[in-house]
């Protein structure tokens, strides 16, 4: 037992010895590579496709968009339908109605005359989602999604969503500071309830390949916490579903390894992206990004607080302790507490304090604690149905 310990301290010791720093010289190319995101909608909705520019680390911006390109839908018997520039990168055309039996591309021209095409891809048909449903764990809620393909033609899945949120301030705010004096905050003028957004940032993949059936049974799409703010009071969430081919399954199933699965010596090596987008002129070029043809599939569902286990206790963003008060006449120092804490902006009025010979102050609280517009919009969205 002692010669193993020594080996095992002399094993270690020389590990430790080994371990020696290593700091890998920054990229310091001036190179942007074109990035394309997006999917051609061969059905009866819009195609919205997004154009950037890689940046160096060295770089104060995350992404460099790009400005007055020619962006078009080619089939190979030549049709094309050209995309409207919207800004910011963004490209898109309404409906195409694309024929399922014709191959599709998407053409760019920059401004300096540089041509970039994606390979001609068949049209791809999405099913339907069956259902997206929810299980509640120890800490946590996981959604997910069914689907099938009767015909098992789909065999590889990708979906994005959107989620959106009703949630609450910590208090309630009665008043409003209007023209240097507090009034009664009128009923359209409410900063109690609102409503948060977010999208999806991870890529979520599914895969029949391997079972006889093409179906996805709950594939997994994301978890919540069981103290998060979204599960305040109403949550609901927009997923979209997309048929791939087996080569656009790879690029993403290659992208996810390379962007989400890194950090620890068991996960898997990084390897070079190969999307199906070319500079025509010079192969050689870098492009990131793969297109895919499809009419994308959406199903939206709601859950409700009451849905979940009565033990789930959301956990407020913020730190808030019960609202100070503020007084016209401060007893104590004679101050107008109300003009300093409250008008001049230093808080946000909550309730009145009343005496018997009227009101004397209010109580009041931070942004944070009292107005959920910092996080929020109080408009309920258009799609928004109440319980």
């Amino acid at each position: 037992m002692k010669i193993n310990k020594l080996i095992y301290i002399t094993l270690l010791a020389v590990i430790v010895s080994c371990k020696k720093p290593y700091n890998p010289p920054i990229v310091s190319s001036d190179n942007h590579y074109l990035v394309v995101e997006g999917v051609i909608n061969s059905g009866n909705d819009s195609t919205i496709i997004n154009l950037s520019r890689t940046v160096k680390l060295s770089e104060n911006v995350s992404t460099q968009l790009v400005a007055n390109y020619t962006v078009a839908v080619e089939g190979e018997q030549g049709n094309s339908y050209a995309l409207q520039s919207e800004g910011n990168g963004i490209y898109d055309i309404g409906p195409m109605h694309l024929d399922p039996s014709q191959k599709y591309r998407l053409h760019i021209t920059t401004p300096d005359g540089k041509q970039y095409a994606s390979d001609y891809e068949v049209v791809k048909q999405t099913p339907p989602i069956d259902s997206v449903g929810f299980t509640p764990k120890s800490n946590y809620l996981q959604i997910y999604a069914n689907a099938h393909d009767a015909t098992n033609n789909t065999r590889y899945y990708r979906w994005d969503y959107s989620e959106t949120w009703r949630f609450h301030a910590k208090f309630q705010s009665g008043f409003i500071v209007d023209a240097g004096a507090v009034r009664l905050r009128h009923a359209n003028e409410g900063i109690y309830y609102c409503y948060g957004n977010d999208k999806s940032s991870n890529i979520v993949l599914g895969s029949s390949e391997k079972l006889s059936q093409d179906v996805i049974f709950q594939g997994p799409i994301t978890t919540i916490s069981s103290d998060a703010e979204k599960l305040e009071l109403r949550y609901s969430i927009l997923l979209k579903q997309y048929a791939l081919t087996k080569a656009g399954y790879q690029f993403w199933e290659n992208l996810k390894k390379n962007t989400e699965q890194l950090g620890s010596i068991f996960d898997a090596q990084p390897t070079q992206l190969q999307g199906n987008i070319h500079n025509i002129s010079d192969p050689t070029e870098p492009v990131i990004g793969y297109i895919s043809i499809t009419n994308p599939q959406s199903k939206r569902i709601y859950i409700n607080k009451g849905q979940l286990p009565d033990n789930w206790i959301e956990k407020y963003p913020y730190e808030c302790g019960m609202p100070d008060s503020a007084f016209f006449f401060h007893p104590m120092t004679g101050t107008n507490d109300v003009l300093f804490y409250i008008i001049q902006g230093g808080g946000i009025p909550v309730t009145g304090i009343f005496t018997p010979l009227g009101i004397a102050g209010y109580t009041y609280s931070s942004p944070d604690c009292a107005d959920c517009t910092i996080r929020g919009k109080a408009q309920k969205p258009s799609f928004w149905i109440d319980n």
